[in-house]
């Protein structure tokens, strides 16, 4: 059958010739309108025998202004193909099929991340049988909620082709007025949870469009960031509702206009909205809906009161008439239920997508740490995100405080370009830091928890945090700025010794186990910086490799084809030169190699014996930071980086074997940097607290010191014995000596 657009068309341009008497056949014209005629006749007959894919060879010839349009419209079939069902099934003019080409042109120019959702709703949408949807997507078809076509239709354009499993588990209450304690990971989808259901109920019971109109719905958040993010989303899926933002930071004018004008939906920050209600300028008497962002922080010590202040007209004390109260976090500790109850109903819903599950963390995110001093750190993170992000990936890093943000952005060691996000920054400035880094302007982002909560920021590869947080609930936040929507991202913690304790407890509490891992080696850093180098040639014009070919020529007459091009990536990626890390960890100056054994280890002297009987004593001194494999199957330690070709050469046991890891190898036990391994004339310990402890004593001599440890018993009969022999003589003189002093 012929499709309704060419038969409608065919039918358009020909209705004016039927009849005898028709009006356009006159002189001058007659043989044109003939022409025409017998067009439409073949026309028919072929289309009665013809299949749908003979149609394009059977339109009727082009004007000359049509070939105009599709010369100007260029990839029009292209256009056509992205977009099936805006075209079929009904007429449409040619500038509705050029407005749908220049939107496909547009979203062509967009962001990676924009571009690449768009292609998968697409894909979705138009080519995917549902007999190959996954039961997510089945679930959380929109057919399957009373959404609205219009909202359908601008959700789509973001990229969201069905609703999350949090946004499917909280639309029916929400919809239906139920008070709504939920909680989910990060980067789940929790703010269009409340946000859909809202305007869809919002915009089914809409009432007249009134100047001055109190706010229905109010949406706080605990940042000026979270809050505009919030109110985009909203702004993003309505054109019917007005939305306003209010937080500190910018012009009171704006926002008072704004109430004037009417708002429908209200989000901030407590402390403008509070101002904004002392003045008597906004009124919430109206309010039908309460929504608490990030709840835990909402109702901790720092805006509880707050909050109560702005609420607590619209709350009347065991009222089942309050409005509907809406509590959303990724982290909900049980002393929120306590707090939360004195604002919900009687009865209220509670969704709980993390539960008593192990893991708190999104599961897209793999978690690792480093073990750095504080002093190498900022130069070690430099060379994480190469390895990890490179030039052209995006990477949070997050301090504890304002000052070592500050110093953060600008160490030499951040290759890439960086800004700065916190509290003490202008709010304007904020705003345009953000939008650079959304938008992919610079690379690194270094900030305080400012960032941490909310902030949905497409693909950042990478979370950095420069230290153990002291709460588990920043740690499950800031490493939920990556892997979010199904993506996967890497959090990497950098710890020192003693902060082992505190990791551990994040492990604990978190439901996650740190990878423990070195610092980039040698190999890795030169990898990455020669793909980004072998990336940038591609953006060269071929005009200006040719003003470039003489100078090419010579060099590679001097240095030969494969050192000059050698030359020029390192020079490229900015490596003139590399210098070895500890993979324990991190000094620099230092190479960490392993020694296997043949059998296992009780503990690391019996390494220690194996070393001194095959290296001179001068380089077992310089051995420093051994400790126990995974498996007690051998030792890995560090080694000065002048002495570790010349310990390889100097060792010829074919039964132990010694090597340089490319990676730090599990260990048994990881360094907590209060031992020192070097040999000491008197002992030392050289196992420490976790590497076998005390055992051997002082009679260990040069090749042990204390080696045997806590594990083995505690102190060894030849300890014990000395401390009787000794130790009663040192007590009476140093008796003796007190009572003299005094």
């Amino acid at each position: 059958m012929p499709s309704k657009v060419l038969w409608g068309d065919l039918m358009e341009e020909a209705a004016p010739l039927d009849g005898p008497e028709s009006p356009r056949r006159e002189s001058g014209r007659h043989k044109s309108d003939k022409r025409k005629l017998n067009h439409r006749d073949d026309l028919k007959k072929k289309l009665e025998t013809s299949d749908n894919d003979d149609l394009d060879e059977l339109s009727p010839p082009k004007s000359k202004k049509s070939k105009r349009k599709e010369k100007l419209n260029g990839d029009t079939k292209e256009g056509l193909d992205r977009f099936p069902s805006e075209f079929s099934g009904s007429p449409k003019s040619d500038r509705a099929k050029k407005k749908a080409l220049s939107n496909t042109q547009e979203n062509g120019k967009t962001s990676k991340s924009r571009s690449s959702l768009s292609n998968s709703s697409q894909t979705t949408k138009y080519s995917k049988p549902e007999e190959d949807l996954t039961p997510e997507q089945k679930e959380g078809a929109f057919s399957r909620f009373p959404i609205s076509e219009e909202t359908v239709k601008l959700l789509k354009a973001r990229g969201v082709t069905y609703l999350f499993p949090i946004q499917v588990k909280t639309f029916s209450p929400v919809y239906e007025g139920k008070d709504l304690i939920a909680q989910a990971r990060t980067g789940t989808g929790k703010t269009f949870s409340f946000a859909i259901p809202l305007i869809e109920k919002l915009q089914r019971d809409q009432e007249e469009m009134k100047k001055n109109r109190s706010p229905k719905v109010l949406v706080l958040a605990p940042t000026r960031e979270l809050a505009n993010q919030v109110a985009k989303d909203f702004q993003d899926i309505t054109r019917k509702l007005s939305v306003a933002c209010f937080y500190g930071g910018t012009p009171y004018q704006g926002q008072i206009n704004h109430i004037r004008r009417g708002i429908d939906i209200l989000v901030g920050t407590p402390g403008r909205i509070k101002d904004h209600l002392q003045s008597g300028r906004l009124d919430l008497s109206k309010l039908r809906h309460v929504v608490l962002d990030e709840v835990d922080q909402m109702l901790d010590m720092g805006f509880a009161d707050q909050v109560e202040d702005i609420i607590h007209g619209s709350y009347k004390t065991g009222s089942e008439d309050n409005p509907q109260t809406l509590l959303f976090s990724a982290t909900c500790p049980q002393w929120v239920y306590k707090v939360a109850k004195k604002y919900m109903k009687t009865k209220y819903e509670e969704i709980d997508l993390v539960g008593k599950m192990t893991q708190k963390t999104a599961t897209t995110v793999e978690h690792l740490a480093i073990q750095c001093h504080w002093s190498q750190r900022a130069a070690v993170i430099g060379d994480v995100i190469q390895v990890y992000s490179g030039n052209d990936g995006r990477a949070i890093i997050f301090c504890e405080t304002k000052k070592n943000v500050a110093e953060m952005a600008l160490n030499p060691h951040i290759k890439q370009n960086a800004q700065c996000l916190h509290g003490d920054i202008a709010q304007s400035q904020r705003e345009i830091t953000l939008k650079g880094f959304r938008e992919g302007n610079f690379k690194v982002l270094v900030a305080t928890n400012v960032a941490a909560r909310g902030l949905d920021i497409p693909e950042v590869d990478l979370v950095i945090q420069s230290s153990p947080p002291q709460d588990v609930e920043s740690y499950i936040h800031r490493s939920g700025r990556t892997g979010r929507a199904g993506r996967t991202g890497i959090c990497i913690c950098f710890y020192q010794p003693n902060e082992r304790g505190q990791l551990k407890y994040v492990e604990g509490k978190a439901g996650i186990t740190f990878k423990r891992v070195g610092v980039p080696t040698t190999m890795d850093l030169v990898k990455s910086r020669s793909m980004d180098a072998i990336r940038s040639l591609a953006s060269v014009s071929f005009v200006a490799v040719e003003f470039f070919r003489p100078s090419a020529q010579r060099l590679i007459e001097e240095k030969g084809a494969v050192d000059a091009l050698a030359a020029a990536l390192a020079h490229i990626s900015g490596a003139s030169s590399f210098e070895p890390r500890s993979l324990i960890n991190s000094d620099k100056g230092f190479v960490t190699m392993t020694l296997q054994s043949p059998e296992e280890l009780q503990d690391i002297s019996t390494a220690r014996k194996e070393l001194s009987r095959k290296l001179s004593s001068d380089t077992m001194s310089r051995i420093v930071r051994m400790c126990l494999l995974k498996g007690k199957m051998g030792v890995c330690f560090d080694i000065p980086t002048s002495e570790s070709e010349l310990m390889q050469a100097e060792w010829n046991d074919s039964d132990w074997i010694l090597s340089v890891p490319d990676a730090l190898p599990e260990l048994e036990e990881y360094y907590d940097g209060r031992r020192s391994s070097n040999t000491r004339q008197r002992g030392g310990r050289s196992g420490g607290r976790f590497g076998g402890g005390r055992a051997g004593g002082r009679s260990s001599g040069r090749q042990g010191g204390r080696s045997g440890g806590r594990q083995s018993g505690g102190r060894s009969r030849s300890r014990q014995d000395n401390r009787r022999r000794g130790g009663g003589n040192r007590s009476r003189s140093r008796g003796k000596k007190r009572s003299s002093n005094s």
